[in-house]
């Protein structure tokens, strides 16, 4: 493949998770991916944790925000992931429908309560369990 695969993560708030999924498709896997991140009802700021958390891990941070799936109408991409059980029973707009599309249902990690130890471990499994499904995609695409 000599062109990044496009991906959309789409999550109703885009605060987190698939955020959380930009940072790791961008930065995790050789340049393959070309990854953004939207949502349907975008909250206008990136979850506090999310940034804490990704910075903890060593990833980027800088740039990154909360903004609408209608900002990317113009963007033709290979992959549309929705990861937010809200975000998957959304109409998509009908731009996205020349994509094929997948749910990759995560828990959110910024709705933990605990202390640090366990808002951590559950922003490093999602994290982690997102990692897997492109390292897998990855994979079936080679």
């Amino acid at each position: 493949m000599s062109n990044p695969y496009e991906i959309l993560f789409v999550c109703t708030h885009n605060r987190c998770r698939s955020v959380l999924a930009e940072v790791i498709a961008n930065t995790s896997h050789d340049g393959f991916f070309r990854a953004h991140s939207a949502g349907s009802q975008p909250a206008g700021a990136v979850h506090p944790s999310t940034l804490k958390y990704l910075a903890a891990r060593g990833l980027p941070t800088q740039g990154l925000t909360s903004q609408s799936w209608n900002d990317y109408s113009d963007v033709q991409f290979d992959l549309v992931v929705t990861v937010c059980d809200g975000a998957a029973g959304e109409t998509c707009p009908l731009w996205m429908e020349g994509a094929a599309r997948v749910h990759w249902g995560v828990p959110d990690p910024s709705r933990i309560e605990g202390d640090e130890a366990v808002i951590r471990a559950a922003f490093d499994d999602v994290v982690d369990a997102l990692d897997e499904k492109l390292s897998s995609l990855r994979h079936s695409l080679t």
